[in-house]
């Protein structure tokens, strides 16, 4: 970043000047990623739809990526910024750990990454926002933790779970009510895939789980062993257990009145 910033500022995300229109941009957007934290970690997830205005532009787009060993992004707003945002984070933190011999704390690549959206508030001001959900494993407090971040690049830290993208409202309502801080990695799973159906419930720009297609949520795992992306057949298998219950209770599971 700071070598093009110097010799080529104009290949950076944010730098890039667009060329006159009439209206809005036309760009496939990924929408609803979810976290929830439970003691031993933390879990990110995301739904695999892309949108464009009023069209489905993907059905199985991927939001959610390994950052390093410890940490991941999911990615809402524009996808191809939103991608190509990722790719030089990561290569950030593996040049880092190359060049210094170890990793870069997790506040450190949440502060990196918060600089990096800043980058793209230009971009994001024409329409193309970029807005990730950061999390990872601090192997320095035996804990997982959430960030969030607006457009302009400012960073808070989530306690408990949090949501971000077009169904981010309906998510956050649903993990609002379930969440409990004692959860195991089960639960906490089966939790963020309700979230997500929530969110798709009632967010036309949500996909729910695709039995059809065998189209299920990306879900993933940091813990002190480190990222872990549930394979297909463990995502479907959770997605499947939220289904079934949603044929009994198609408005999900009630939480307790008091």
């Amino acid at each position: 970043m700071d070598f093009l910033s110097v010799h080529s500022p104009d290949m950076l995300p944010g730098k890039r000047s667009l060329p006159p229109l009439q209206g809005a941009i036309e760009a496939p957007h990924g929408t609803t990623i979810v976290a929830a934290s439970f003691p031993g970690g933390v879990v990110l997830a995301g739904d695999r739809r892309a949108t464009m205005g009023n069209m489905i532009a993907q059905r199985d787009i991927e939001k959610v990526f390994p950052a390093d060993e410890y940490s991941a992004v999911g990615i809402a707003g524009t996808a191809g910024l939103a991608v190509e945002m990722v790719k030089l984070f990561q290569l950030e933190l593996e040049h880092f750990e190359k060049v210094e011999g170890a990793t870069l704390s997790l506040e450190g690549k949440a502060n990196r990454l918060s600089t990096m959206i800043r980058s793209n508030l230009a971009m994001a001001m024409q329409g193309l926002a970029v807005v990730p959900l950061f999390a990872g494993y601090d192997v320095d407090r035996e804990k997982g933790r959430i960030f969030s971040y607006d457009v302009t690049g400012g960073r808070s830290e989530e306690v408990g779970y949090a949501a971000t993208g077009s169904g981010s409202i309906f998510a956050r309502g649903s993990m609002k009510k379930l969440y409990r801080d004692d959860l195991t990695e089960q639960q906490t799973l089966t939790l963020v895939v309700q979230a997500l159906y929530d969110a798709a419930d009632d967010d036309s720009a949500t996909g729910g789980p695709d039995v059809a297609r065998r189209i299920y949520p990306i879900v993933t795992v940091i813990t002190d062993e480190g990222f872990r992306r549930l394979t297909d057949v463990e995502s479907a298998e959770v997605a499947r257990a939220v289904l079934e219950r949603r044929m009994q209770e198609p408005d999900g599971p009630r939480a307790a009145l008091l």
